[in-house]
């Protein structure tokens, strides 16, 4: 009997006829669903300027009818209700309920709330029992919600890696091989080993792909019913398979291969197919990183072009400003003036046959110029055991396996003194939004959703649903203070900590680069107060750091990265005193990371408080107008004047969403380049 021939009176007659039916074993065999041989994803979809405009245009108006919380909270009581009838059984039964349901869900999808309802109901019974944590209403709402394919906008501490549980352990029991996608390694480990317990209760596998997973070993991860990755390492498995099957493949092709074991690729393959991903701090995956792509690539180059790069960066150092090269700091781009052209044919003339090319020789410059100003240690970049490791500008993270493009890593190598590495040559290359966009089914979490909306339903096709607090939020905002210069800043920054730190109350300080936040330790230290530092040089111990950050007269000084995802659970003693207090010290380019930090104190209904101390010379010179209005406004400033100070609130509020929106204008460029890239290669015959 096929899987679609059966219904729930079969299951019932099944369990109460009297004869022993091992469940275990019939749902393994009806659901080793989507082996390697029948690899499963999205068909890549351009559409043109027209349907993106419609699209966009749908999305508003559909939007808040998608987004109502009403069906999901009258979801609730149906889970309770089924939880009445699994309460009283044995564990054993438990799971022999579990692998019944799987045959239920095989058949009816994970779209019919009454099945979707008793599944729930198992899986939060399994957590009370084996991690003594049994869902919230709110979890029970976000986990419905990511069911449904969609992003469940949950409060910073509502607990969002336990209610990915009732996703994915529901999606497994439909068959559906389910990823959870988190954005570090620690969190895609951590959050397995936590929630392993409730899986196995209810029959299910459960695997983890981090950066310490073995190539050979991945495949036997993947294959479990849900697997806790890293986007990242998803990704680049996704890539890895690609090159195996040289986009020469169909199933069948693969099948037939497997059948005759005709040297089978499939036996190569390490993922699937894309059928279910939950990704945990959706809006940092699906957004943030998007403006990063991904790229395999083989090693390129020896000598002579290390040679050649060495001579750009000395002769871009002989160039004159505003007379051979032009800068805008807003775009972050270099332009070669006429003049400036002629000086480096002349300068170059002599150097060898690589130099004989105008356009190769003016963009190696160019690379270099770059490299001398916009690239700066401890901001793009730190030296690590004397080499060049590349910090993620949105989390303050190390990114190891990274690499810049067309020679600018090795510039950034020459101009720091390192051993210069070999340039790399592109094998694959894709981008995150159009990997995940593959996936059958795509659902996220995050508490930041609201900024982002708009992009998630334009790239993604992702609607959000904002998930009620299970407690009232009991988080005290001060008044934004906004200072003229740095000294003024720092002095302010030491003043507010004092004041706090006098209280015995933890406080968690957050900056946006590694020299800001190694600056505000020193200055602490320096008046004996005790600090943890926390950025891309102490990554590897982020979570201890993080973890110990609630403790009575706890200082942390953190860049961006500041823990997200993991707890910082408060003491009795500590929310008597008043909770974590937490302090901005500058505008991240995004707002949304700026309540990403918020989000740190007053956690499920505790207490804490959160203030902004900013300067206005954080105005850099990407925006003119923006530099000249601070400058303008800097002796206003002086006077203390409650207006001055909300309109220098307001600029660098200004700044901070023009920032928004070049982001949001590179990811499309990424996404656009991506999307040629693909129908170059579509053309050539070759794998993306």
């Amino acid at each position: 009997m096929t899987t679609s021939e059966l219904d729930t009176g079969d299951l019932k007659q099944a369990d109460t006829s009297g004869n022993k039916v091992n469940f275990r074993s019939l749902s393994q065999s009806l659901f080793k669903s989507s082996d390697h041989a029948a690899r499963v994803e999205l068909e890549d979809r351009n559409p043109g300027g027209l349907d993106r405009f419609v699209t966009a245009v749908f999305g508003k108006v559909t939007g808040p009818i998608a987004s109502r919380l009403a069906p999901y909270q009258r979801f609730v009581p149906m889970v309770y209700q089924q939880q009445e009838k699994v309460k009283h059984l044995s564990d054993k039964r438990l799971r022999d309920m579990a692998m019944q349901q799987r045959l239920i869900l095989r058949r009816y999808g994970i779209d019919s709330d009454p099945h979707v309802a008793t599944a729930f109901a198992l899986v939060r019974e399994a957590a009370g029992r084996s991690i003594g944590m049994s869902h919230f209403d709110s979890q029970i709402i976000g986990g419905r919600v990511l069911l449904a394919g969609k992003v469940a906008e949950m409060a910073t501490g509502e607990g969002k890696t336990l209610t990915a549980t009732l996703a994915a352990a529901t999606a497994a029991m439909a068959g559906l091989p389910t990823h959870v996608v988190t954005a570090n390694d620690y969190l895609a480990v951590r959050d397995c080993e936590e929630m392993a317990p409730v899986y196995r209760l209810l029959g299910l596998s459960v695997g983890n792909v981090s950066k310490d997973t073995p190539q050979d070993s991945r495949r036997e991860q993947y294959n479990c019913d849900i697997t806790y990755c890293t986007n990242k390492d998803v990704a680049f498995d996704y890539l890895r398979d690609t090159i195996t099957l040289d986009n020469d493949y169909s199933n069948i092709t693969l099948q037939t291969e497997h059948l005759f074991q005709q040297g089978s690729r499939q036996r190569r393959l390490h993922l699937r197919g894309l059928h279910f991903a939950i990704i945990d701090e959706a809006d940092s995956v699906l957004i943030d990183d998007a403006r990063t792509p991904l790229i395999i690539s083989a090693n390129r180059g020896g000598e002579r072009e290390e040679q050649f790069l060495r001579e750009a960066y000395s002769v871009a150092e002989e160039l004159e400003l505003d007379q051979d090269y032009l800068l805008d700091a807003q775009l972050k781009s270099i332009f070669i003036t006429d003049q400036g052209s002629e000086a480096l044919a002349a300068k170059t003339a002599k150097l060898g046959p690589l130099w004989l090319g105008r356009i190769r020789r003016e963009e190696a410059v160019r690379q270099a110029l770059a490299v001398k100003y916009f690239y700066t240690k401890d901001n793009q970049y730190v030296v690590v055991d004397k080499k060049i490791q590349i910090v993620d500008e949105n989390t303050g993270r190390i990114l190891p396996d990274r690499s810049w493009e067309r020679g600018l890593h090795q510039l950034v190598e020459i101009k720091e003194g390192c051993e210069v590495s070999k340039q790399r040559e592109t094998l694959a290359r894709i981008s995150y939004q159009r990997f995940f966009r593959r996936y059958l089914r795509l659902a996220g979490m995050t508490g930041t959703a609201r900024e982002v909306r708009p992009e998630l339903w334009n790239v993604y096709r992702l609607r959000s649903v904002s998930v009620p607090t299970h407690k009232a939020l009991q988080r005290l905002i001060l008044p934004t203070k906004v200072v003229v210069d740095d000294q003024l800043h720092l002095q302010s920054i030491l003043s507010a900590v004092r004041e706090v730190y006098a209280q015995g109350r933890p406080i968690l300080i957050g900056t946006a680069t590694v020299a800001a936040s190694e600056q505000i330790s020193q200055g602490l230290t320096e008046q004996g107060i005790s600090n943890q530092l926390l950025n891309a040089k102490q990554d590897s111990i982020e979570a201890q750091i993080i973890a110990s950050a609630a403790s009575k007269g706890q200082i942390t000084v953190a860049t961006q990265m500041a823990g997200r995802g993991t707890d910082i659970k408060l003491s009795r003693e500590v929310e008597q005193l008043g909770g974590l207090h937490v302090i901005l010290t500058q505008h991240y380019d995004a707002g949304r990371i700026d309540r990403q930090l918020a989000g740190r104190c007053a956690r499920m209904g505790d207490n804490g408080s959160y203030q902004q101390i900013l300067s206005l010379t954080h105005i850099d010179g990407r925006y003119s107008d923006l530099q000249w209005l601070a400058r303008a406004a800097t002796p206003l400033l002086r006077t203390g004047h409650s207006m001055f100070m909300r309109l220098a609130s307001y600029l660098l509020l200004l700044e901070q969403r023009r920032t928004e929106k070049y982001h949001a204008r590179v990811r499309d460029a990424v996404f656009k380049q991506d999307e040629r890239q693909r129908d170059l290669l579509a053309v050539s015959g070759r794998s993306e």
